[in-house]
């Protein structure tokens, strides 16, 4: 977790192939020690994979994936904002921004864009148990950029929704299957379900890089599963009973169905509902 955010981990493990290099290790085995410490976001093995096949030094194509990525966010943004629609309160989850990405970012890049344009009225940050990445990461951020914000509870969303505080809703993503199916942050599923129950659109906003054609659905996505601890303990200090079992999936996986658009540096496109 010191590096996180779909787009980040792939550059990082870019980078990582070049240092191998460099060092004279093994790339193949790197290659496989690398894929295997994060198994639900795709773009970590299509980096690596590129990254492995270039056939001059491995850092040039480490710094030709970030290049990409941080161009991918700018147009990520401006598409994704022109879909906002005016006064709008927008809602996301986890951390999509800077700290996620080489560049602005992925939904929080157009939770920027949206602002610059003046159609934000507002923007709602789901806290993002168990990790809380809305409430430090995000949080900081928008307040670094003086955007308008307020953190809400997860469960707090569907209320906020009824309250007609929300108009929009993205969330980024760590893996999009090829009939659309998307995992992303834990928490992910339920803001979609709640989404298409309030009329509300939801978007998912990442790049190309995160479609992987050879996953057919959700149902073969792998997902990560992380430490009780995460959930029994708060900076270090136990808060649940030494008895408790906790199960702590760190992704859930959105049916298509759910999705009103995609957004990437190509523009709204249609997984999933090709002919």
């Amino acid at each position: 977790m010191a590096v996180r955010g779909a787009p980040l981990i792939g550059v990082a493990a870019a980078y990582g192939m070049a240092l191998a290099e460099e060092a004279g290790e093994d790339l193949k085995n790197v290659r496989s020690a690398l894929a295997a410490t994060r198994p639900t976001a795709v773009n970590l093995c299509h980096a690596l994979d590129r990254v492995l096949a270039y056939p001059g030094p491995k850092l040039e194509s480490a710094r030709e994936i970030e290049a990409e990525e941080r161009a991918a966010n700018d147009a990520i943004a401006a598409h994704g904002a022109a879909r906002v629609p005016q006064d709008a309160g927008i809602l996301t989850i986890c951390n999509t921004g800077s700290l996620a990405a080489p560049g602005v970012g992925t939904a929080l890049g157009i939770v920027r864009k949206a602002h610059e344009l003046g159609k934000a009225r507002e923007i709602f940050l789901c806290e993002t148990r168990p990790r809380l990445q809305g409430l430090r990461l995000s949080a900081w951020e928008l307040a670094r950029d003086h955007i308008p914000f307020r953190v809400i509870a997860d469960s707090a969303t569907a209320w906020a929704m009824a309250s007609g505080k929300i108009q929009f809703v993205v969330a980024g993503a760590d893996r999009i299957a090829a009939n659309g199916d998307t995992a992303n942050k834990i928490g992910t599923y339920a803001l979609a379900l709640l989404a298409q129950a309030h009329n509300i659109p939801f978007v998912i906003a990442a790049p190309s890089s995160t479609i992987d054609r050879s996953t057919k659905s959700g149902a073969e996505i792998v997902i990560e599963e992380r430490a009780a601890e995460e959930l029994t303990e708060i900076g270090g200090l136990r808060i649940a009973p030494v008895a408790c079992q906790v199960w702590n999936p760190a992704f859930d996986v959105t049916p298509r169905n759910l999705i009103s658009h995609f957004v990437t540096e190509q523009g709204v496109l249609s997984i999933g509902t090709e002919s």
